[in-house]
């Protein structure tokens, strides 16, 4: 019932120590593309966005939609689901969630110097030009997620493992005998306060879970089903907020109490803030206006809805070349690009991003002709903001359905 958890650098012999770990111990192989479909298949999170909690760099969109703590919060739950299996092989970003606590995991670190790596990566086929600017950006994710996960700013350190290995300086035989003569010790094998452990990270993971879905962002621990809610942001009304969180929490099977304390961020200036995921949040606003499109952008803001902005049809493209959003308020007449070619481009790469056109150059050829394009809707300026918050929420209906039917 033991696991072994693999934490890499990229190119360091990897792809020939896991699959011949594998063949050696018997585990098996779970990796982040697997528990990412899980996590996926229980948020309704398409896979691809869920695979970018990994990313150092963040959505433009997560101020408002807050994807990545949804995403890290089903992941970590799928990560506790198949942890009960036992004789597995976790590797990459997701074997930093199993707590230190759970004593029976062997925890495994693969590094190497970058000469060692570039020379690797170049060897390999279909590798890109640059190894090493790949190789960079794979640390710079790997460092921003050990971060996250454990508070420690370098993802190698040793007190984060069991066992680090110098595969430039030990060979893939050698690094496979080692991990599997360390596996085979009396102190890998599950015990009575480990198999604790590992109910408890089921249950924080379950009780994260939850409070994210219901919109708040608080630390959870828990020992022996004990729980504690640490709030780490200012709120106005504290004995509210914990009365709510407890009623969550007390809800769940396997709690035996719950506590609440506040944190040591918690007198600073950042305020509490409940999240609304009803409400369209990967919008993006396309306008020349300037002044016009930030006030639009606070209004949305004040119902729960936030927004980015583009001031012309090629930032906007350049915006979805790194960044899909869901919900497109797009004007038609800009200089350069215009909000016609937009859509149409739009339409035809990114068909399920709705777009609403919000114009007051228009006319009515113009919107059957946008409507032909796809659009979802055409609106005139000046625009009630009731009228657009409104279309907004059905389009955004309409994405939740879809997403829904291609789940099922």
């Amino acid at each position: 019932m033991s696991v072994i958890t693999v934490f890499n650098a990229l190119h360091c012999n990897e792809e020939l120590i896991i699959p011949q770990l594998i063949d050696k111990t018997g585990y098996r192989l779970v990796g982040d593309g697997e528990i990412g479909a899980l996590a996926s298949k229980m948020s309704g999170i398409p896979p691809e966005r869920i695979g970018r909690a990994f990313a150092a760099k963040t959505s433009l969109f997560n101020p408002f939609t807050h994807e990545k703590e949804r995403s890290v919060a089903y992941l970590r739950q799928a990560v506790a689901e198949i942890l009960a299996e036992g004789n597995l092989v976790v590797a990459g970003f997701c074997s930093h969630f199993v707590p230190a606590s759970i004593s029976h995991v062997l925890r495994i670190c693969l590094i190497a110097d970058m000469a060692f790596r570039a020379k690797l990566a170049q060897s390999l086929p279909g590798q890109d030009k640059d190894p090493l600017k790949a190789i960079h950006k794979n640390d710079d994710d790997k460092a921003s997620w050990v971060l996250q996960m454990t508070g420690r700013q370098d993802p190698w350190d040793p007190a984060l493992y069991d066992i680090v290995i110098p595969t430039d300086k030990i060979g893939a035989q050698e690094s496979i005998h080692l991990i599997v003569r360390n596996l085979n010790t009396d102190v890998l094998a599950p015990t009575e306060a480990s198999q604790t452990a590992l109910a408890d990270f089921r249950l924080q993971a379950k009780i994260q879970l939850a409070l994210t879905m219901e919109g708040h962002e608080v630390t959870v621990s828990v020992q022996e089903g004990a729980v504690t809610l640490t709030i780490e942001k200012n709120v106005l009304m504290l004995s509210r907020l914990e009365q709510e969180l407890r009623e969550i929490v007390e809800k769940i099977e396997g709690v035996q109490s719950v506590s609440t304390e506040v944190g040591k961020n918690f007198h600073q200036a950042d305020i509490y803030r409940k999240l609304d995921f009803q409400a369209p949040a990967r919008v993006l606003l396309v306008d020349d206006e300037r002044e016009f499109v930030q006030t639009l952008s606070e209004r949305l803001l004040l119902r729960d809805m936030g927004s980015a902005v583009a001031y012309d049809g090629e930032s906007a493209l350049e915006m979805l070349r790194e960044d899909e959003p869901d919900v497109m308020i797009l004007d038609l007449k800009m200089p350069g690009i215009d909000g016609m070619e937009v859509l149409r481009r739009v339409k035809a790469t990114q068909p399920e991003i709705e777009i609403i056109i919000l114009t007051g150059h228009g006319n009515e050829t113009d919107r059957e002709t946008c409507m032909q394009l796809g659009a979802f809707a055409y609106l005139q300026k000046p625009v009630d903001i009731d009228v657009l918050s409104e279309t907004m929420k059905q389009a955004n209906e309409k994405i939740t359905r879809r997403r829904q039917q291609q789940a099922s």
